[in-house]
């Protein structure tokens, strides 16, 4: 912005001295010449002596205030005005390119593998199947249940969605919806592409595509116009488990190539696409609907944690890992031991939207009965066909490479689901708190007691309110977050003290959560920035490349809350090699966590921080009662009281690590440092090893390993 624009220093340089060079005479005369004591009070104990004080300017100043960035922005950009020609016209007059900016920045330039990196997924109730016709009769069921809902998106049907929680009222866009069955994650050498079909006056027969026993089957569900009722589903998917039985009709199981880092996936197709037989197969999976996976019984005890793992892995290449197409959006999982759930592909939409769905399935499959006799069947089924692959030997060697990559990633989840019984979000109401708010203060408590710091922290929050949005980052590690976990440890602060502290990192995150989703927040506004000047061929930016900003884009807490109204829960992986991944789903009297992170990581453990999370939260707690009890005279607010309450601002997209993360080659920085006396560090695997370092933490690849959610 200055070396090759330097009229942009003497316009602001002009403005803001020469024609008012009397400011700069106060200012000098009065801070400088006359005290001069001042200048070195300020520089030795604000800098020299306390280093950590950048961290806090840069957190206070920019990542909690992000009114100056706008300062920044019209003093840089509205006086430059090719800049904001461009901005204007190319971004939104003519075609919304931040869209697909942030798509192909949070997305489809990840060269990660899919699983665990960045497929979220809805994890169902364990079901309780008597025999093997029992899971086929529930697959039936739900795919009648699919396409009656795909029947309200076919003809526009589905009700608008509108805005909860904060500034609830407002319409949001509709169009992610309209992706769910469409839409295909196509892998490229550098760069993915979100694939949508186009619709024709007279399309295909409809058809999904059906995983069994690491085979794919395609399966028509509408024949001669008309959709196939619940009973020729069932026939139909009978067939395909018989058919998958064959011993001698097995094929490799080409899935598991879908499981691979997206380089190495694309370089697999390219070799598949050699042959006539596999671009057929292909073109049948990446045209159909959605995927239907039948899966072998795990042979694990069903909690909830080893559901999550198996919905986000499929137990590797030895289970159901190849019973999988990992570029499809929607993939229904029905495990014949009960183990059931939804797999997400995140490009083509965000969590709210994925909720709703598998909402109205499951609500279909409990208020509809199962209709196996009543409807009129197709005369003639035409029978299901099993899709074929030539294999070459480099092809095994792929799937050999895939499926051991797969294995290992496997063996490196650390998941711990929790349901933290003691209270809900109605007692937090009662405190007249916002619950998410709450529960984001609560992580950062939880991290600060593990670790002794506070990190950057991605929660994502849905900006649907504008045509074609999709998330932005409300960044919870605020100065306030700060200034209450260090009260917290602090065995002199006073209840009083506590609260105020409480209550002010609350309102902040509040106030962030407010300006994320009205389109206010930094991080999707310096993407846009980043990439114009890389488009105007412009030198880029010193702030896209200073260690502060690569530094504060590393999210080694990467939080969504993602609420439910019936029996499921969301999970997904961490971001970043020493991070954790937090999906929470907040009720009225408890609320589910989903904590993720590796085990190769010695910073990170999630069944301590699950631990610690909940013993932060019942401190949290005692401490709102206490201080009913002084101000009141009462305990009004104890946890089994639930008050009625507006339903909390659903932030449900899932977080992301952008491009600007993936050029971070050092070590993260913390964002507070620890003060006496120290908090109730958790003794990890680090500190086992006497190895905790409570101002920085390096990541175990150099924080150079990119994830996606």
């Amino acid at each position: 912005m200055y070396p090759t624009h330097p009229q942009v220093y003497d316009y602001w340089l002009n403005d803001m001295y020469p024609t008012h060079p009397q400011v700069y005479d106060y200012w000098l005369n009065d801070m400088y010449p006359t005290h001069p004591q001042v200048y070195d009070y300020w520089l030795n104990d604000m800098y020299l002596t306390h280093p950590q004080m950048y961290d806090y300017w840069l957190n206070d100043m920019y990542l909690t205030h992000p009114q100056v960035y706008d300062y920044w922005l019209n003093d840089m950009y509205l006086t430059h005005p090719q800049v904001y020609d461009y901005w204007l016209n190319d971004m939104y007059l003519t075609h919304p390119q931040v869209y697909d900016y942030w798509l192909n920045d949070m997305y489809l330039a990840n060269r990660m593998a899919l699983p665990i990196n960045s497929s979220p997924v809805m994890v169902f109730p364990p079901q309780h199947f008597r025999a093997p016709i029992d899971s086929l009769r529930f697959a039936a069921h739900l795919i009648s249940g699919m396409l009656e809902y795909k029947s309200l998106l076919d003809t526009r049907s589905l009700p608008l969605d509108y805005a909860r929680g904060q500034l609830a009222g407002t319409p949001l866009c509709m169009e992610q919806y309209y992706r769910l069955f469409t839409s295909y994650r196509l892998p490229g050498p550098q760069r993915d592409t979100l694939v949508a079909q186009q619709s024709s006056v007279m399309p295909e027969p409809e058809h999904i595509i059906v995983a069994c026993r690491n085979q794919f089957f395609v399966m028509d569900v509408v024949i001669n116009f008309r959709r196939l009722n619940e009973r020729d589903l069932l026939t139909q998917l009978d067939k395909i488990s018989k058919m998958a039985d064959s011993e001698e009709e097995r094929l490799p199981h080409i899935g598991l190539l879908t499981s691979d880092g997206r380089t190495e996936w694309a370089e697999s197709r390219r070799v598949l696409m050699k042959e006539s037989t596999n671009r057929d197969a292909l073109d049948m999976i990446e045209r159909c609907l959605c995927l239907v996976c039948l899966d072998q019984s795990s042979g694990l005890d069903l909690t909830d944690t080893s559901r999550a793992k198996l919905m986000l892995h499929g137990g590797g290449g030895a289970k159901n890992g190849g019973n999988r197409w990992y570029d499809k959006p929607m993939q229904f999982v029905i495990g014949s031991d009960g183990c059931c759930g939804v797999v997400c592909e995140h490009s083509a939409f965000e969590g709210i939207v994925l909720v709703q769905c598998t909402e109205y399935l499951l609500k279909y499959m409990r208020g509809s009965p199962s209709k196996l006799v009543r409807a009129a069947s197709v005369s003639e089924l035409p029978a299901p066909r099993r899709l074929r692959w030539k294999c070459t030997p480099e092809i095994h060697k792929h799937l050999s490479s895939s499926a051991g990559k797969l294995n290992r990633q496997v063996r490196n989840l650390d998941m711990d689901v929790h349901k933290f019984h003691e209270y809900g979000k109605e007692f937090i109401k009662k405190q007249k708190m916002s619950p998410d708010a709450y529960i984001q203060v609560a992580l950062q408590l939880a991290y600060y007691k593990c670790h002794g710091r506070l990190v950057s922290t991605y929660e994502s929050a849905s900006i649907r309110r504008f045509q074609e949005g999709r998330v932005e980052n409300i960044r919870s590690a605020t100065a306030e977050a700060l200034g209450f976990v260090r009260a917290m440890a602090d065995l002199k602060s006073s209840d009083t003290e506590k609260m105020e502290r409480l209550r002010a990192a609350i309102n902040a995150q509040t106030k962030y959560t407010v300006l994320a989703i009205t389109g206010k927040a930094i991080d999707n506004h310096l993407l846009g920035l980043r990439e114009i000047a890389q488009d105007l061929k412009l030198e880029k930016p010193e702030i896209f490349k200073d260690k502060a900003f690569l530094i504060s884009n590393q999210f080694i807490l990467s939080t969504s809350q993602v609420p439910t109204t019936v029996d499921m829960f969301c999970c997904y992986g961490p971001v970043v090699p020493d991070g954790y991944g937090a999906c929470y789903n907040p009720q009225s009297d408890h609320v589910l966590f989903c904590v993720s992170s590796f085990r190769d990581s010695p910073q990170t453990c999630s069944e301590e921080f699950v631990q610690i999370l909940e013993r932060g939260l019942l401190e949290m707690r005692d401490l709102c009662v206490r201080h009913n009890a002084d101000t009141t005279g009462n305990t009004s607010g104890r946890a089994g009281e639930r008050p009625s309450g507006k339903p909390e601002e659903e932030t449900l997209e899932r977080p992301v690590q952008s491009q600007a993360t993936r050029m971070v080659g050092g070590t993260p920085s913390a964002l507070g440092d620890v003060q006496r006396p120290p908090p109730q560090v958790l003794v990890s695997k680090a500190a086992a090893k006497g190895q905790v370092d409570i101002q920085t933490q390096t990541t175990s690849q150099g924080g150079s390993k990119e994830r996606k959610i």
